[in-house]
């Protein structure tokens, strides 16, 4: 059967665990096709939501990572803007969209957030909705995608217990972009499309 969704990766970088009282400090998504071809990205760093306050264990993580925390905090846009621009650049994608994250519990529960808060719109919209960005819904979860086919408990299956090689190499640093690519590149193994799956993981 032809898979013809265009899988929108996408990763998050948040400076606490709940939307709202924490800022989701960046974003990336990259559009590809089940064939693992790329069809665009989109990177974001965002300013803090007015009234939130970084999480203090959140906030001591980073600072062992000094250069996530650029990443995620430097040259920040104004949400609305950046909000925009995310749905405008999604509408301009030649196809449906299946918004994939690992896990997509977390990472969709913050994107779900800033959409309905700033955009008409949200990452699993109502059936009498019938302007949606995402048609796929509610979406792909590759860590449990990942644990159906190499067989592992969800709980065990994380970046580091996958081979690197299945992430095309791309570190997970925490920077937004260079998860959001490695999960694309996981993706297309997981299809078969990348390379194929080896049963020394």
């Amino acid at each position: 059967m032809r898979d013809d969704w265009i899988y929108v990766v996408t990763d998050v970088e948040t400076d606490g665990p709940w939307p709202g009282a924490n800022s989701m400090r960046s974003f990336a998504s990259v559009a590809v096709t089940a064939t693992g071809a790329e069809l665009g990205v989109f990177e974001a760093v965002l300013e803090p939501l007015p009234g939130a306050a970084p999480n203090p264990d959140t906030y001591a993580f980073f600072q062992r990572h000094p250069r996530a925390w650029a990443a995620a905090t430097t040259d920040p846009c104004p949400v609305p803007q950046v909000m925009d621009d995310y749905v405008a650049w999604l509408r301009a994608l030649p196809g449906r969209l299946m918004f994939t994250a690992f896990p997509i519990a977390f990472d969709g529960g913050w994107i779900d957030f800033y959409l309905r808060r700033f955009t008409r719109y949200g990452l699993v919209q109502g059936p009498y909705e019938n302007d949606v960005l995402f048609e796929g819904r509610p979406g792909l979860c590759l860590r449990s995608y990942a644990a159906a086919l190499t067989g592992r408990p969800v709980a065990e299956v994380t970046p580091q217990s996958l081979p690197a090689a299945w992430f095309g190499d791309v570190e997970h640093t925490h920077r937004a972009i260079d998860d959001a690519r490695g999960y694309a590149r996981l993706l297309g193994v997981l299809f078969g499309v990348a390379a194929p799956l080896s049963s020394d993981a």
